[in-house]
């Protein structure tokens, strides 16, 4: 990646403080960050943080005699081998898709002749109104890839889909647009990701803490080394990685009938938080509170999707579990592999804070042939590092 290049542009909106951290990974991973800041991205982040991370110089004025000696807009915008836009405001997105070129942003998105990818950002009103849907197709019909939005709790105080995707996932879809390598094209991957929910009645449920973050970035990094992904989710919060077929689902019985549908592959990560039991009987009524005290719920055991997957007529080749645990982690991973017949079992000590629902997390690889323990590091680390020996395993 060392010699691979972005033109990074920061947009006006809350969400460009992100692009601070798209930045260092982007950096980490040895692809060089050329950065240009509009005037309403100054507005939340500042020209001297984004420098330092990008370790180049930030660009924001057209009119500039010095911007234009050193890197003119012309060659800004055909010097990367990559133009992201992040975050993607409504305005810039109104502007390229319509040609217009009033400052040194968008007339470098008309002049360039790279490849485009975007990932909005703004209130759900601006992202649903008729204009911006008419903008998002006719980018996608000039061949600009977009990734996101997610859906959420927004600055502004409103709920819905508006909100950037988070920097793991958006590094992974560039990764991948750079083609940092292929080792997993023509091959077929099944990823489970976030928590199952089990219906008690019409209103209440079963469901767990799960936020979905290390199953989505393994779906993006897997696609990024360029598998055929087929991403099966419990309910979240968040956008579908790009290059990812995602399948969603609720309860346990339809994450497993999702998974056998996508079968055959050649590798399956079951990450999903599956809840192990589900009420007996879901009620067709709201259960009513009752003057003689609290109602009893009978509870059945859910299928196992691991181990069923592990003894499908059409195993995958590589079958890999997850293990979140609070104590005793490697001992119950080790217990978990002999259990359940997969190949690999990946631990984590989900009582660290900051784990279930957070971006970094610390791992041990348990397979028939010992422990290897990773690092804490960020949850995009770990997939992308995962992905790369799922790659070797089924080289």
């Amino acid at each position: 990646m060392d010699e691979k290049r972005i033109l990074l542009i920061v947009g006006g909106g809350i969400a460009a403080y992100k692009t601070l951290e798209l930045t260092r990974l982007l950096r980490k991973a040895g692809v060089a960050v050329r950065p240009i800041l509009t005037k309403a991205g100054a507005e939340f982040v500042t020209p001297l943080s984004l420098s330092a991370l990008a370790e180049d110089k930030v660009y924001s004025e057209l009119f500039s005699l010095t911007d234009e000696a050193e890197m003119g807009h012309i060659e800004l915008s055909r010097s990367a081998d990559l133009v992201v836009v992040a975050p993607a405001t409504a305005d810039l997105m109104a502007k390229a898709a319509n040609g217009l070129a009033s400052d040194l942003a968008s007339t470098t998105l008309l002049a360039t002749d790279k490849a485009m990818l975007m990932a909005p950002a703004m209130n759900v009103r601006m992202w649903e109104h008729a204009a911006t849907q008419r903008n998002l197709a006719t980018l996608k019909a000039d061949g600009v890839r977009f990734i996101g939005p997610d859906e959420g709790a927004m600055a502004c105080g409103e709920y819905g889909p508006g909100r950037m995707a988070e920097p793991p996932v958006i590094f992974e879809a560039i990764m991948g647009m750079l083609g940092s390598g292929r080792p997993l094209a023509g091959r077929r991957a099944i990823v489970t990701a976030g928590p199952t929910v089990e219906a008690i009645d019409p209103v209440r449920l079963l469901t767990n803490r799960s936020s979905g973050k290390q199953g989505y970035t393994i779906a993006a990094s897997l696609a990024a080394l360029g598998a055929e992904v087929t991403l099966v989710s419990g309910p979240t919060a968040l956008g579908t990685p790009a290059g990812v077929v995602r399948i969603d689902v609720e309860s346990a019985r339809e994450m497993l009938a999702a998974c056998e549908a996508a079968l055959p592959a050649d590798v399956a990560v079951c990450v999903a938080a599956v809840a192990d039991w589900r009420p007996e009987s879901a009620g067709g009524k709201k259960i009513k509170k009752a003057d003689e005290g609290s109602p009893t719920i009978a509870l059945t055991e859910n299928p196992d999707i691991l181990a069923s997957l592990s003894k499908h007529a059409r195993r995958p080749r590589l079958v890999i579990g997850f293990a979140a645990e609070t104590d005793n982690v490697e001992a119950n991973a080790k217990a978990k592999l002999a259990k359940k017949g997969c190949d690999w079992i990946v631990a984590n000590d989900v009582s660290v804070e900051g784990t279930m629902g957070g971006d970094e997390n610390a791992v041990a690889i348990v397979s028939a042939g010992g422990i290897e323990r990773w690092e804490r590091m960020a949850k995009a680390a770990v997939a992308r590092r995962l992905a790369e020996r799922i790659a070797e395993e089924l080289k």
